[in-house]
C-alpha cells in the first residue's frame, strides 16, 4: 500500500507540472487505480473533482504527456463520487454516463514496446473515456437523473432470496 501512495503522490506532482497553466490542477485528482486486469499500464481509472467543462479530456492528455504514463493505452475519467478501486461501480457509472460518440477520444502516440496489438512497433492508438456527468456548458441540457437506491428492507429481502436460490442450485 505504501508503494501505491508513493506512486499516487509522484503522479500528482508530475500532473501538477504538466497542467501548470491551471492553478492547483493536481488537487482535482481524487483517486487513481491501475487495475491488475489492465496489466497496470493498459488501463488507468481516474476520479476527478470536476470544476470546468472539458476537464476530463485535459486530464487524459496531461497523463499521456507524463513519463511512463504516456504508455497508458486506455484512460477512464469519472466523477469524484465514484470509487475507482471498485471495478463494478466504475463499470456501472461508465456505461450509464457515456454517449460513445461524444465521450470517447482516440489519439495516436508512443506505446509500450511490448504491446503486440499496436499497428507499428512503439507507435499506436490510445483511448480516453470521459465518463463524468455532463454539464449544460458541455452541450448537455437534459436533467441528469438521480441514482436509484434500494432501502435496507429491500436489500435484506433480495439478499435472503439470493441465499435461498444459491442453496437450491447447490452453489453456496
Amino acid at each position: 500500500m505504501k508503494r501505491w501512495i508513493w506512486k499516487f503522490r509522484r503522479l500528482r506532482k508530475s500532473f501538477s507540472k504538466a497542467t501548470s497553466t491551471s492553478t492547483n490542477s493536481a488537487a482535482k485528482l481524487v483517486d487513481i487505480n491501475l487495475p491488475v486486469e489492465g496489466v497496470f499500464h493498459n488501463l488507468m481509472l481516474i476520479s476527478i473533482k470536476k470544476s470546468y467543462p472539458g476537464q476530463a479530456r485535459k486530464v487524459m492528455n496531461a497523463i499521456w504527456s507524463l513519463g511512463q504514463a504516456m504508455f497508458t493505452k486506455c484512460i477512464i475519467v469519472v466523477d469524484e463520487d465514484v470509487n475507482v478501486q471498485d471495478i463494478g461501480e466504475v463499470t456501472l457509472k461508465v456505461l450509464n454516463h457515456i454517449d460513445p460518440e461524444r465521450d470517447i477520444q482516440f489519439t495516436l502516440g508512443p506505446v509500450d514496446s511490448l504491446d503486440h496489438a499496436s499497428r507499428l512497433p512503439n507507435y499506436g492508438s490510445k483511448m480516453g473515456i470521459d465518463a463524468t456527468r455532463k454539464w449544460p456548458s458541455e452541450g448537455f441540457y437534459r436533467p441528469w437523473p438521480d441514482e436509484i437506491l434500494m432501502d435496507e428492507k429491500t436489500k435484506a429481502l433480495i439478499d435472503g432470496k439470493w441465499k435461498t436460490l444459491a442453496k437450491e442450485l447447490g452453489i453456496e
